[in-house]
Parts: C-alpha cells; sequence; structure tokens
C-alpha cells in the first residue's frame, strides 16, 4: 500500500504530460456502486453514498484538467424498476447534493453551471424543487457545466425533442424544411445547448454506452473509455487514462488530415 502510494503520484504526472487535448465534454456511466457495496459487505444506500463521494473528486479532478463540461449518468429511466427502498435512499441522496450546491463555496468561486438532464415528470416533486433551486442559483454561470442526467433514457430524449420540434412546426416557428441535425440538438435537453461529447467513460467492466446522449456522443463519434473500477473505487489514475484515449484519437486525425 505505502509502495503504490508513492507510485501513483508519479504515475499520475507521467500520464498528464501525455495528454496534450485535453477533451471539452466528457460524459461518465458511473457503473458499479451496487457491486462495490456487495464486495465491501455494505449496504447498497453506502455504496450509493461512497460513489457520490467519487463524484465530488471527479469533479474537482475534470477542473483541474482543463474540462469544461462534464455529465453525469447518475439515474436512467431503466433505474425505476429498482425496489423501493433503494430509490427512497437514491432520491434523497440526490436531494442532498442538490441541496449542498446552494451553499458550495467551489461552486461561486468557479463560477459552475449545474443542470439536470432527462425526464422531469417522472420525479417525486421535492427533488424537483431541490434542482430547480440549484439551477436557479447557478444560472448566471458559465466558466465550467455539470449537467446530471436524472431519470434519463437516450431515445426517450429524441422523442422529447421530436414532440417539440413538431410542436412548432404546427405553430409557424419552424418551416419543415429547414429541420436539420442543428434544429435537433437545440430541442434536446429542454434547449440547454450541451455540446458534443468529446469522451465517454464507463465504469465497472461493461463494454455498452446505455442509451447514454446517443445524439451527441455516439452522433458525434466520441471516443470512449471503458474501465473495469467500480465507480466507488474509480481513481484520478483512471481519468488520465481516459483522456489519454481521447488525445490518443485526436493525434491520429491530425496525423490523418495532414
Amino acid at each position: 500500500m505505502r509502495l503504490r502510494s508513492g507510485i501513483e503520484p508519479l504515475y499520475e504526472r507521467y500520464l498528464r504530460r501525455q495528454v496534450r487535448h485535453v477533451p471539452r465534454h466528457i460524459a461518465v456511466i458511473q457503473d458499479g456502486n451496487r457491486r462495490y457495496a456487495q464486495k465491501q459487505g455494505v449496504n447498497t444506500s453506502i455504496g450509493h453514498r461512497m460513489g457520490a463521494d467519487t463524484t465530488e473528486r471527479v469533479l474537482n479532478w475534470a477542473q483541474e484538467l482543463g474540462v469544461q463540461q462534464i455529465t453525469l449518468y447518475t439515474f436512467s429511466t431503466e433505474n425505476f424498476r429498482r425496489d423501493e427502498s433503494e430509490l427512497e435512499a437514491l432520491f434523497t441522496l440526490f436531494k442532498e447534493k442538490f441541496r449542498a450546491i446552494l451553499d458550495d463555496e467551489r461552486v461561486k468561486k468557479n463560477h459552475i453551471r449545474v443542470r439536470m438532464i432527462g425526464d422531469r415528470s417522472l420525479l417525486p416533486a421535492d427533488l424537483l424543487e431541490a434542482i430547480d433551486a440549484a439551477e436557479e442559483a447557478t444560472r448566471q454561470y458559465s466558466n465550467y457545466f455539470i449537467n446530471v442526467a436524472i431519470a434519463y433514457g437516450g431515445r426517450n430524449e429524441i422523442v422529447h425533442a421530436a414532440r417539440s420540434i413538431l410542436e412548432k412546426v404546427r405553430q409557424g416557428a419552424i418551416d419543415p424544411d429547414t429541420i436539420d441535425p442543428a434544429t435537433v440538438e437545440r430541442h434536446l435537453n429542454r434547449g440547454a445547448l450541451i455540446p458534443p461529447v468529446d469522451l465517454i467513460i464507463r465504469t465497472g467492466n461493461d463494454y455498452r454506452t446505455s442509451n447514454f446522449l446517443p445524439w451527441l456522443a455516439n452522433g458525434h463519434e466520441s471516443a470512449v473509455y471503458f474501465c473495469a473500477p467500480y465507480w466507488p473505487a474509480f481513481r484520478k489514475i483512471d481519468l488520465l487514462r481516459a483522456m489519454r484515449v481521447f488525445d490518443q484519437r485526436m493525434r491520429l486525425k491530425e496525423r490523418t488530415a495532414g
């Protein structure tokens, strides 16, 4: 353990020197909280809280490394199938984290805007109230962005965008002949104008993107990094390794373009 603690900072610096191209927007599928809890012999709710602690660290690392936007796949539409006690614990945790944003000096100092993406109609009123308060408190900030995907499903997102566009066509606000990819992007995520994803990270040793940001990630051919650690065990080294994958992809583009 002592040897590892001495080597890791050196390896972090080595990895950092290898990353010349920093992704503007990273999307993270935070997988493995429940399996990590089981492995540690603790309650699932504790696993989720450990995962939330990791999220705090990763957000700090991302900002330190120059990442402007990070989108966190926190809770999918499929997750509503989980048992009632787990859902209640998760929603309580989400409320705590959104309410904490109101007094977080890091948010104010670094001008971090917090936004939710997902289907708000599926969430309980008290959680929506906490989300709305955090969004309103950070609305004027634009240095960094944290997008929290809750009650999110990629296909559902596109369906809602299509409905919004069709309604504007019906009202005469949009000419059907002018609809293009940019039109769709303007109507995703309630018009939040989230930029294309440069890099997707998935933890937990599962090799799929799980219907996450299909338009902004898959549609823009983002780099993808799959790794074995469960989300609570995710380290800065893992983040830098993922960024190195993006950097390698960008260098390849430069060579082929030349």
